[in-house]
């Protein structure tokens, strides 16, 4: 059914055109303070002749912001005469949960980076990720999907990929994180795969990167710059963009199993043990959670399970049984 549905959204730009045009992705959104209103999702298409293309998003979460900054300032500077291909620029995808500042859509509660394929006659966050799954997707040869931890986790700036079955495919995102060049460079593991724009693009054979530059619910001048170095790095990689790729030094990490995870069992206020970089050993105390509802309780105290780098921590200093601790990741020779 939804093949054969249109999609509501209308793009104002026309993808093929030659040029620079800025417009919208232009969602229906029938609401009570505007009966025939619309999202409007702002966007940049950068062609030039034949060549590659390029889709570049931000915004998957509303509450992740260097990707935004980095997306916001490539669009007003790119020209046509430096690319060869076409560069799509959506800087912020999931458009009312950025507008909010959150994680998810105000508008119908959608995380959008679990809500692909999408369809066409759903939500409207279901809406927007049908029109990436059946549009933009399938124009697109290199994708770099920006995140960082929102206002809940914090991590250190990596690039990452994923292990794929088709082992050329994974070879060319691994190239094209290297090629990103942040500090760390991720070999990724999610805890639950089901309906992320990652895996929507990996199972079309895209080369895919994403990232993670950080958290807090906001951005810093360190991971900003990350963000908008490693896309023009991404643009030369894939011969968009004229010149060599600026080499940064990385180090790699791998995520070899779920024992990275550390997951809460208590509400409670979280004492850190570890920072961001540090190298633990397995058995060390990464965390304290202390009771908040008595005095005279003793923490529990939450052990990394594998020797590694502290690659992830959760970032309020209050958390609920089920929230992700810490990540370790394990350093890779």
């Amino acid at each position: 059914m939804t093949q054969g549905t249109p999609s509501p959204v209308e793009p104002t730009v026309d993808f093929e055109a030659d040029g620079v045009q800025h417009g919208f992705l232009r969602l229906p959104y029938s609401r009570d303070d505007s009966a025939w209103g619309s999202v409007m999702i702002p966007l940049t298409v950068v062609k030039n002749g034949e060549g590659p293309t390029a889709l570049l998003t931000g915004g998957n979460h509303g509450d992740e912001y260097e990707g935004p900054i980095a997306l916001f300032d490539l669009a007003r500077r790119l020209i046509a005469e430096e690319v060869s291909g076409r560069v799509i620029i959506v800087p912020a995808m999931n458009y009312p949960a950025f507008r909010a500042g959150t994680r998810t859509s105000p508008i119908d509660k959608g995380n959008l980076n679990r809500s692909f394929p999408g369809r066409p006659y759903g939500q409207p966050t279901e809406k927007i990720a049908d029109y990436f799954q059946r549009t933009l997707l399938p124009l697109a040869d290199i994708v770099l999907d920006y995140h960082s931890g929102g206002r809940t986790l914090d991590f250190l700036p990596f690039a990452a990929a994923h292990i794929l079955p088709d082992k050329r495919q994974e070879a060319a995102c691994f190239a094209a994180v290297s090629a990103f060049g942040a500090p760390w460079s991720m070999k990724m593991l999610e805890i639950d795969s089901v309906g992320m724009f990652d895996s929507a693009a990996e199972e079309m054979g895209k080369t895919f990167v994403t990232t993670e530059l950080g958290g807090g619910g906001t951005a810093t001048a360190r991971t900003a710059g990350i963000a908008k170095r490693g896309v023009a790095n991404l643009l030369r990689h894939a011969g968009i963009l004229a010149g060599a790729v600026d080499v940064q030094e990385t180090r790699w990490l791998d995520m070899p199993s779920s024992d990275c995870f550390t997951f809460s069992q208590h509400d409670g206020l979280i004492e850190p043990l570890v920072d961001l970089g540090d190298r633990v050993r397995q058995g060390d105390v990464l965390a304290r959670i202390h009771s908040v509802e008595r005095t005279g309780t003793a923490p529990t105290e939450f052990r990394a399970k594998l020797d590694g780098i502290l690659a992830a921590r959760h970032f309020p200093g209050l958390v609920k049984s089920g929230d992700c601790l810490a990540v370790v990741a394990t350093e890779v020779p």
